[in-house]
């Protein structure tokens, strides 16, 4: 499949999850892509399972935190390829913090890997996206960007932040053809999601499989979604045929959400 022959791509937290399995789609549809990882080991061995002996997959250690990181790796991604097409803004964390906790540090991080992180990296490669030509931006926010829940402020917090961003960047881009999509999944079989499942579980007193199907009694659909559902949406939104979308925050999650 071609569909996205010869575009470029960037996709951040690619090395494992929802991000990985991105990647792994992109590059099947044609995409140049390249991954980056605060793990550098993760991030190569990402690279080497999607595609055996390189080429069309650039792996790129990265922390998009970092100002100097996220300059850095759209100059080497630029380098290589010229341009960047799509930019996918996967990289994220997740913590359990109650509100009386005094973790101001925690709480900060999650925010800064989600957001700031994204802002920074968007920053950088707008600055080597080509005009009406294009120009991709999907942001991986989530259904708790929807609805919120007890002692997850900060995530909540970060992924509503992420669906700001995105319709407001559409607009500001707009100009140049280029689009601003979110998507926000709902429970995905990731480590992410049962790292999240098993602190829920524990803070409520019961074991991670009851958790588990408490949580998908509440899904209309009843079960996990996977990896590779998240990433044919994101095909879609980078490819041609989703030229007409711009500013929405998609959800996918099996019916959690209904508008």
């Amino acid at each position: 499949m071609s569909l996205l022959k010869d575009r470029v791509a960037l996709v951040t937290g690619g090395s494992r999850g929802i991000g990985k399995a991105i990647a792994r789609a992109l590059a099947k549809q044609g995409a140049k892509v390249a991954i980056c990882s605060r793990d550098g080991e993760a991030v190569r061995k990402a690279a080497d399972e999607i595609s055996p002996g390189g080429g069309r997959l650039l792996a790129i250690r990265a922390d998009v935190t970092e100002k100097t990181d996220a300059r850095t790796l759209v100059r080497d991604i630029v380098a290589r390829w010229g341009q960047i097409h799509i930019l996918v803004n996967n990289a994220g964390i997740n913590a359990r913090i109650p509100i009386d906790s005094d973790d101001d540090a925690r709480w900060l991080q999650v925010l800064t890997v989600n957001v700031v992180g994204a802002y920074y990296v968007t920053r950088e490669v707008l600055r080597h996206m080509p005009n009406h030509n294009g120009g991709r931006i999907i942001n991986i926010s989530s259904v708790l960007g929807r609805f919120g829940v007890p002692a997850y402020t900060a995530y909540c917090t970060a992924k509503h932040g992420i669906i700001g961003f995105t319709r407001a960047l559409a607009l500001e881009v707009v100009g140049r053809g280029i689009t601003v999509n979110a998507i926000c999944p709902g429970w995905v079989e990731t480590d992410m999601t049962a790292l999240g499942m098993r602190q829920t579980a524990e803070a409520m007193g019961m074991s991670q499989e009851e958790f588990r199907r408490q949580a998908l009694a509440a899904v209309p659909i009843q079960r996990m979604l996977e990896p590779k559902e998240i990433a044919d949406l994101a095909v879609y939104l980078a490819s041609d045929a989703s030229a007409g979308m711009t500013g929405q925050a998609i959800n996918l999650c099996g019916g959690q959400v209904m508008s």
